[in-house]
C-alpha cells in the first residue's frame, strides 16, 4: 500500500513541478509541518510553503519574458525519500534579455502517514551566481 501511495506522490509531483511558474501545485501530498529549505530560505509550515510557490509564480510573471521549471525525472532515491532532478531557465524582462539558467534536485522526504514533510533543494552553483547572470547580455 505505502509503494502505492509513493507511486502516486511521484505522479502528483511529475505533473506540478513542470507548470510550478504558471499555476499552483496541489497541497494535499505534503504534511502540516513540512520542512522547506534551499540555498536562499528556509521555514516550516504548510502556509509558508504556499506562500513560497506564490512568490515563485508572481516573481517569474513580473521579472521573466520566458521562464520554465524543465523536470528531468522523479523517483524513489531510498526508502521514503524522493529525488527530482530539474533546469530552471528563464529570459530576464530587462532590455539586455539576460538569460538565467541553473540546474538543482529536490529531496523529498516522507512521513509515516506517507505524506512529504522535508523538502530540501539544491542548487548547481551559489545564489550570487546566479544571480550575476542577470546582467550578461543574452542573445
Amino acid at each position: 500500500m505505502v509503494k502505492l501511495q509513493i507511486k502516486e506522490i511521484i505522479e502528483i509531483l511529475k505533473q506540478d513541478l513542470p507548470t510550478l511558474f504558471e499555476q499552483d501545485i496541489s497541497y494535499d501530498i505534503y504534511s502540516q509541518d513540512i520542512y522547506f529549505s534551499d540555498p536562499v530560505n528556509k521555514f516550516k509550515g504548510k502556509f509558508n510553503y504556499r506562500i513560497i510557490f506564490w512568490t515563485l509564480r508572481f516573481h517569474g510573471q513580473l521579472f521573466f519574458t520566458e521562464i520554465a521549471f524543465d523536470l528531468h525525472d522523479v523517483s524513489e532515491s531510498e526508502e521514503n525519500t524522493i529525488l527530482a532532478t530539474w533546469t530552471v531557465r528563464g529570459v530576464l524582462r530587462v532590455p539586455w534579455k539576460a538569460r538565467l539558467f541553473f540546474n538543482g534536485y529536490s529531496t523529498y522526504k516522507l512521513n509515516d502517514e506517507v505524506l512529504i514533510y522535508e523538502h530540501i533543494d539544491t542548487w548547481d552553483r551559489e545564489p550570487g551566481e546566479i544571480l550575476r547572470q542577470f546582467w550578461q547580455k543574452g542573445e
